[in-house]
C-alpha cells in the first residue's frame, strides 16, 4: 500500500511538471546540455515530491549521522577518563552513597535524580523522602490529606489508561492521513528514540512520597486541613477552627484557603503556618461528631465543640472549658459538678453575661442543640494533648469579646 501510494504521487508530479509546453522545451534543452543522469537528479530536487517528502528525510538522516559522531566522541572521552583512574560516584559502596544522599536537601535529590538511571532509582526512593516529608509537612498533612492524595493519583492512573486505550484504537485511515509524519517517525534517528525513552523513564511514580512532596511544594495539590481564626482573625471566628482546602505558595511561605462550599464560599490568602493544623477527626464539617467523652467530662477539662450559625453552614470547632454550676464554689473537695447529668460549657473569651459565655448540655442524651438565634452546638472532643491546649492559649484574643 505504501509503495503504491509513492508511485501514484510520483506519476502525478511528473505528469504535471511536463504539462506546460514551455517547460517541456526548457527541459529538453537541459537534457541534452547536462546529460540524462544529471538532468534526472536536477529535476527530482526541484520537484514537489522531493521538497514535500524526501527533503525532511534527508535532513533527519544528516542530523542522525552528526549526533552519532558526537556520541562516539563522548564515549571515547569517558573511556579515557576511566583509563586515567577517575572514580565515579556510583563506584562508592552502597552504604557510603546512601549516607551522602541522606544529607541532601529535596532540591539536591531532584538534581541527583537527573544524573543517570541508577541515581534516579535511588533518589526517588521513599526511603529518602520520608524524612523530608515528616520534617516539613508531618504536622499538617493528616490521614484525610493522604486519602485525598490517593484518590487523585487513582484518577490520574485511570485517565492515563483511558488515553492509552484511545491511542490503540487509531484507525488505518488516520494513519494514512498522517502519512508524512509517519514516514518521519519510521526513520527517526536512534539518538532521538533513546532521548524519548529516557525522558519517559525519568518520571517518578505518581503515588510516591517524592511526588506528593513536590506537588505540595508547587501548590498543585489542594489538601484538606483546618484554619484557626479564619478570615484573618475575624472577631466572629475568634478561637475557632474550620475545615478548608489549602494550597501552598512557596514564594511567600504561606497558604491559600478555600472554605467549605456549605453556606457562603470564602477564600483567604497569606495564611501562616501557625494558623493551620491537620484535621484531628474524620467527621466531615457538615456532619455531627459522635462524642465519646461525655461521661468523663469534669470542671477544668479543655474541650472543642462543634458549632454552626445555621443548618446551612458547616460546623467549626470552638475552644472552651468545662465550668462549674452557679451554686458550686469551685472547691475541689466539695465540688460534685462531675456527678451531674448536665454539663456546663464555658467560653471564657466572652464577657460574663454574654449569651455566648455558657452553654449546658445533657451528657446522657446529647444531640445537636440550639436555635437559629444562638446557633447550633454539636459534638464534643476532649483535649488530652498539652500541645493542643497550649496552641489555643496562644491564639487567645487581646481583649474580651462581647
Amino acid at each position: 500500500m505504501l509503495y503504491l501510494l509513492i508511485s501514484c504521487v510520483s506519476f502525478i508530479l511528473v505528469s504535471k511538471s511536463f504539462t506546460n509546453k514551455q517547460a517541456w522545451q526548457q527541459g529538453k534543452l537541459k537534457l541534452f546540455s547536462i546529460g540524462p543522469s544529471n538532468f534526472l537528479v536536477s529535476w527530482f530536487q526541484n520537484s514537489r515530491l522531493y521538497t514535500g517528502l524526501f527533503q525532511p528525510i534527508t535532513f533527519q538522516v544528516k542530523q542522525m549521522m552528526a549526533e552519532s559522531s558526537s556520541s562516539r566522541l563522548v564515549v571515547e572521552n569517558v573511556d579515557q577518563e576511566q583509563q586515567a583512574g577517575h572514580v565515579s560516584l556510583l563506584d562508592l559502596p552502597d552504604l557510603t552513597l546512601e549516607c551522602i544522599l541522606e544529607r541532601l536537601s529535596p532540591s539536591g535529590l531532584c538534581n541527583m535524580a537527573g544524573v543517570c538511571t541508577s541515581m534516579r532509582d535511588r533518589c526517588t526512593s521513599d526511603h529518602f523522602w520520608k524524612k523530608h516529608m515528616k520534617q516539613k509537612w508531618g504536622k499538617l498533612i493528616g490521614a484525610a490529606a493522604y486519602r485525598e492524595w490517593e484518590l487523585q493519583h487513582m484518577a490520574i492512573a485511570r485517565r492515563r489508561n483511558s488515553e492509552s486505550d484511545q491511542t490503540k484504537k487509531k484507525s488505518v485511515l488516520d494513519s494514512l492521513f498522517g502519512f508524512l509524519p509517519f514516514c518521519s517517525w519510521v526513520i527517526r534517528p536512534k539518538s532521538q528514540s533513546c532521548r524519548a525513552k529516557s525522558t519517559g523513564a525519568t518520571t517518578f511514580s505518581v503515588d510516591s512520597i517524592m511526588s506528593l512532596y513536590l506537588s505540595l511544594e508547587r501548590g498543585d495539590f489542594w489538601f484538606p486541613a483546618q484554619v484557626y481564626n479564619r478570615e484573618n482573625g475575624n472577631v466572629g471566628f475568634m478561637l475557632s477552627c474550620y475545615d478548608a482546602q489549602l494550597s501552598y505558595d512557596s514564594g511567600t511561605d504561606t497558604f491559600q484557603a478555600r472554605y467549605s462550599p456549605y453556606g457562603r464560599r470564602t477564600n483567604e490568602e497569606h495564611i501562616p503556618w501557625d494558623r493551620l493544623r491537620a484535621t484531628p477527626v474524620d467527621t466531615p464539617s457538615h456532619m455531627l461528631h459522635v462524642s465519646d467523652c461525655l461521661h468523663d467530662l469534669k470542671p477544668g477539662d479543655h474541650i472543642e465543640i462543634q458549632w454552626r450559625r445555621s443548618k446551612e453552614f458547616p460546623y467549626g470547632w470552638w475552644y472552651g472549658v468545662i465550668g462549674h454550676f452557679d451554686l458550686c464554689d469551685g472547691n475541689e473537695n466539695h465540688c460534685h459538678c462531675h456527678c451531674n447529668d448536665i454539663v456546663v460549657l464555658e467560653f471564657s473569651q466572652y464577657t460574663p453575661g454574654s449569651r455566648w459565655r455558657q452553654m449546658m448540655i445533657n451528657r446522657k442524651d446529647h444531640r445537636e442543640e440550639g436555635n437559629e438565634a444562638d446557633g447550633f452546638y454539636g459534638g464534643i472532643r476532649k483535649l488530652y494533648n498539652g500541645e493542643e491546649i497550649a496552641k489555643w492559649k496562644l491564639l487567645w484574643p487581646n481583649q474580651v469579646l462581647e
